[in-house]
């Protein structure tokens, strides 16, 4: 069974637990986050995003893009990756190729911490630096919206447009921060990338909840814990926070307990956990 939310106008489809799968499909964005799982409604997504290589998070890219060729979608998915992986990365595609005597295409873009992207229309994909053993990255989607200079508010459609012609400014570029995904990540991001506190949905990893897995461990393996977040909630700005990639030491009932629990009320009326409405985690 796939999670599904609805929030802040968007829908997150997908699976996530711990160090056996992630993978996010968010429609409204034509994106994909992550592919440690193949999601067949997910398989005509125009665009995937890598945080890192590891194969919980990477490892069924390839069933992904055999279900687009048995589809028949005709364009390369565009794989947005750290630029340290686009080369292992295409060796491994190449080696699948041949495996399945056919080409498994696909259209990579290397990004480093911020690199921004256009991906259609005022859509832009931002790329932030997050914290584990290995090349990994966040990204922050944003919708560049232009307004109305103040000054020529008031103005008919006719004499704005005659300014333009004239080669004049008469508006200004404002960016919507509409969704961060951060996972797999010392919670210092949070600390190094304040936008991702602004951005209109969160989906942050919270990999331990409580004293299950002490904190300093947590840290050692460069993942969230619950306390961090809690000693932040007042910085958190969001409409929505989505928390997900939770340790198989809880079962989904668990997540909510602990989480509604131990959350304070100013974050708690905004976090959703990301897990099923049953006794086990999918698979």
């Amino acid at each position: 069974m796939l999670t599904e939310v609805r929030t802040s106008g968007f829908t997150l489809r997908g699976v996530s637990l711990g160090g056996i799968y992630t993978s996010l499909h968010v429609p409204e964005l034509d994106s994909l986050f992550d592919v440690g799982w193949p999601l067949r409604s997910a398989a005509a997504a125009r665009h995937l995003f890598l945080s890192h290589g590891h194969v919980d998070h990477a490892g069924a890219l390839s069933t992904l893009l055999g279900a687009r060729a048995l589809f028949g979608h005709p364009r390369p998915l565009r794989v947005f990756l750290p630029a340290e992986i686009a080369e292992p990365m295409t060796e491994v595609l190449a080696a699948q190729s041949k495996l399945q005597r056919y080409e498994l295409a696909v259209d990579l873009v290397p990004m480093r911490p911020g690199d921004e992207i256009a991906l259609r229309g005022d859509l832009v994909v931002r790329a932030f630096r997050t914290y584990h053993p290995v090349p990994s990255l966040g990204y922050q989607l944003v919708r560049r919206v232009a307004k109305l200079l103040p000054g020529l508010r008031g103005l008919s459609g006719r004499e704005i447009a005659e300014r333009r012609q004239r080669g004049e400014a008469v508006t200004r570029a404002f960016d919507r921060l509409e969704l961060a995904y951060a996972t797999d990540t010392l919670a210092v991001v949070l600390d190094r990338e304040p936008e991702v506190l602004q951005s209109r949905v969160l989906v942050l990893e919270c990999t331990f909840l409580d004293r299950r897995k002490p904190l300093a461990d947590a840290r050692a393996g460069c993942h969230i814990h619950l306390d961090e977040l809690i000693e932040r909630a007042h910085l958190f700005r969001n409409e929505a926070v989505v928390l997900m990639h939770f340790s198989q030491l809880y079962r989904p009932v668990d997540v909510r307990e602990i989480l509604g629990r131990r959350l304070p009320q100013e974050l708690r009326d905004r976090v959703i956990a990301f897990a099923p409405p049953t006794d086990d985690w999918p698979g």
